[in-house]
């Protein structure tokens, strides 16, 4: 398989390498997906860079942990049932050398999901770690219908996922953007009121809360 990889931390320019490497297989309890779209993070470039310091975890890293695409195989223990199904995956490259910047990754059966018809494999590949966060962050607290969500960089990745789910799940949200050309983007996403992120957000949060109320 074509596949994306460093075997020293560094720079991308400096230490990724590009070229072929064996097809995997999966183990018992996983499936391989024949990826179609890897999502980056900033975890995945601080990983690269070194910057928690905790060095090369294994020989050899293919970054991303987010992907989507196709499942074409199965371990032992893996209803075939999964064959052929679309979907995105998480975790690929959590605590695991081989990540999605390849061709097939493999992962657990527990960090697949399957992804419906209408989403596209690059929007499933910015479900994982973004819309993991952000429902995380959302939905943590209990429920939130009725109640009033101040999302800040609302334009975000994450930011947008919040949005979508706290409109979604009958909250009245307020998204905060730092530029004029993000706030289409916001309302887009779902927020009923975008305001520039500068030092009198704090007023302005205040008011629109008090008007509302």
């Amino acid at each position: 398989m074509r596949a994306a990889w460093y075997e020293n931390q560094g720079p991308a320019r400096d230490v990724l390498t590009v070229g072929e490497m064996p097809d995997p297989s999966p183990a018992p309890g996983e499936v391989r997906i024949r990826i179609a779209a890897s999502g980056i993070n900033p975890g995945d470039i601080k990983k690269r860079q070194d910057a928690f310091g905790y060095g090369m975890p294994y020989p050899r890293v293919i970054p991303h942990s987010d992907g989507a695409g196709a499942v074409d195989r199965v371990g032992d223990g893996v209803s075939p049932e999964w064959i052929g199904r679309a979907v995105w995956c998480y975790g690929a490259q959590s605590y695991r050398p081989f990540g999605t910047a390849a061709g097939f990754t493999v992962v657990p059966v527990e960090q697949v999901v399957p992804l419906p018809p209408h989403v596209s494999p690059d929007q499933g590949a910015c479900l994982g770690i973004r819309g993991i966060t952000a429902h995380r962050a959302v939905h943590v607290a209990g429920s939130i219908s009725g109640q009033t969500v101040l999302v800040q960089g609302a334009a975000g990745s994450v930011g947008m996922c919040a949005v979508q789910l706290a409109r979604q799940s009958g909250a009245w949200v307020i998204g905060t953007v730092t530029s004029p050309s993000d706030e289409g983007t916001a309302r887009q996403a779902g927020a009923h009121e975008v305001l520039r992120s500068d030092h009198e957000v704090g007023a302005r949060i205040r008011e629109t809360c008090a008007c509302r109320n």
